[in-house]
């Protein structure tokens, strides 16, 4: 049984084509196929459908692997190629006929399965923050999450155009990174309670094995009244700023404007003359505000709404102006295709928070931006999806992948970034203006902005990083 695609589903599918390969192609489907065309063309790319597999949330699909290598088409990636949905596959896969070319594996279901996020409608199988956990993500559960798939069957797609259509040139995909940086707080010991302040300083001592800075705690803690003070171990948003401008990065702060869980949310208010201020100077530097919604919003879009509304608000008080409006899920916790509707509601322009928080690499299957669709009313939404690569945090905390900041560390973000790299997509990086607070998360972060294993090499270089607003 085949089903088929809906208008809106057909139309979102030629938008994802065209942004990725620059021209505009048509979509037809009939007897299980689809046929991909050119206007004017009488030549035509055939792909096996199975869209009623794609169309299901689960992930118990089966999953065979091609070489392409071995039939002569490049892999992006030097290993395999997933092919979730079948058991196996034909042999050649590709095949060329007078009438053009024939694929045997369903690179649009694919394609729609992925970035629709499809794999996650109505799960219950939920972790503790009722986020939807890697651990049950069908690229998980068969290794694929560190790869962009959907990234490497379009690149096999893009090949198979070149032949047919040689005249035909093909938009130019250039690698470029993005960092953001969630600001859960702007400080360690302000705005603390004395109970607070003994309490992270025992932290600090503890857990952090940072006396020294448990010892300034006390003076700092006095000194923050008028807002984050200098020497405070979180304040590094200066810092952060440098090293973005010194190699052609803007970085994006993405502020909490809501308190709907007092555990979990930041303790200032954006409205605060120092917020404020922060958000000036930001801006006045050249970098982005974005927003960062509460604990308690992703299954609330009128609470999104309310908070993104709170953000435009000062930041029109202040006269900062944006051509472009974004953020990302406090905890990255996320519901499909609700959480979908309070950015889209709220008329942002993107979210980024597509990544699972136990396990970095491609929860989408692809490092590119796309426009967002909603999978269960079958409608393109006109917000974006900016999908998250790496978290800082994911990597480095003991309590979820433990590697530290050494060489374990940079080893895992070097094999997406470099991922990345291999299909020209983007590496978006998320790293909290709370996790500078050593020497060697420092090093670690400009290592992996710049792709230099080596922290004394990481010099400005032009050819490393294609800088991206």
């Amino acid at each position: 049984m085949h089903a088929r695609y809906s208008t809106s589903i057909s139309n979102w599918l030629e938008t994802i084509l065209f942004e990725r390969f620059g021209h505009r192609f048509t979509l037809s489907q009939d007897n299980g196929l689809i046929h991909l065309s050119l206007t004017g063309s009488p030549l035509t790319i055939r792909i096996l459908s199975d869209s009623s597999t794609f169309f299901q949330s689960n992930s118990d699909l089966p999953l065979s692997r091609w070489d392409g290598n071995a039939e002569g088409w490049r892999m992006a990636l030097a290993q395999p190629l997933p092919a979730p949905g079948v058991a196996k596959l034909p042999v050649p896969l590709i095949e060329k006929d007078a009438a053009g070319y024939t694929i045997g594996y369903d690179i649009i279901g694919l394609t729609y399965w992925m970035l629709s996020r499809q794999e996650e409608v109505g799960r219950t199988d939920l972790d503790q923050h009722g986020r939807f956990p890697a651990e049950s993500s069908h690229a998980y559960l068969h290794n694929y999450l560190h790869r962009p798939v959907v990234d490497e069957w379009l690149h096999v797609l893009g090949q198979v155009i070149r032949r047919l259509w040689p005249g035909l040139k093909l938009a130019a995909l250039d690698f470029s990174v993005r960092v953001s940086h969630d600001v859960d707080e702007t400080n360690r010991y302000g705005r603390s309670s004395l109970k607070g302040l003994l309490r992270m300083m025992l932290h600090d001592v503890v857990k952090r094995h940072q006396v020294r800075n448990a010892m300034k705690a006390p003076l700092i803690w006095y000194q923050s009244v008028e807002g984050p003070h200098a020497d405070d171990p979180d304040n590094t948003f200066d810092w952060i700023m440098d090293v973005s401008e010194r190699y052609g990065l803007v970085s994006a702060f993405y502020f909490i404007c809501g308190r709907t869980d007092a555990a979990r949310d930041a303790r200032y208010d954006p409205e605060d003359p120092a917020i404020r201020q922060l958000m000036r100077r930001i801006h006045a530097r050249g970098h982005e505000i974005g927003l960062h919604p509460s604990f308690n919003t992703y299954q609330s879009p009128k609470a999104v709404v309310s908070e993104a509304m709170r953000l435009k608000r000062i930041c029109r008080e202040e006269s900062i102006e944006q051509s472009a409006w974004g953020g990302r899920m406090h905890y990255l916790r996320w519901s499909t295709p609700t959480t979908l509707y309070g950015w889209e509601q709220a008329g942002m322009t993107y979210d980024s928070s597509l990544c699972y928080a136990s396990s970095p690499g491609f929860r989408c299957g692809t490092c590119f931006e796309y426009p967002a669709f909603d999978p269960v009313q079958g409608e393109v939404l006109n917000v974006r999806i900016r999908p998250l690569i790496a978290m800082e945090v994911t990597v480095i905390a003991p309590h979820l992948m433990n590697m530290g900041t050494g060489q374990a560390a940079l080893k895992k973000f070097m094999q997406l970034r470099n991922a990345c790299r291999a299909v020209g997509g983007c590496f978006t990086l998320l790293w909290h203006n709370t996790q500078f607070d050593s020497p060697k998360k420092r090093a670690l972060y400009t290592s992996v902005l710049t792709g230099i294993t080596e922290p004394d090499a990481c010099a400005p270089t032009t050819n490393i990083i294609t800088a991206t607003l």
